[in-house]
């Protein structure tokens, strides 16, 4: 089944729901549900950012000032 399908399905099940306590613990739970940007990100961009962090950590900086030097 694809996931349209699967969709229609589960819409048809809740529209059947008559049970109010149910439909509130479904709804809170669509609600929290949040993506992670983290998993959203490649496996490069990921590691682009742990290496940055990495640097941070071991005093590796540079003043704002001068990034903007930089990238001008």
């Amino acid at each position: 089944m694809d996931i349209q399908s699967t969709k229609i399905e589960l819409i048809k099940t809740i529209l059947a729901i008559e049970n109010s306590d149910l439909i509130q613990k479904l709804a809170d739970f669509i609600n929290k549900e949040e993506v992670d940007f983290w998993n959203e990100l490649s496996i490069s961009e990921q590691n682009e950012i742990k290496k940055g962090i990495n640097e941070l950590d071991g005093g590796k900086r540079i003043s704002y000032n001068s990034f903007l030097k930089k990238i001008s």
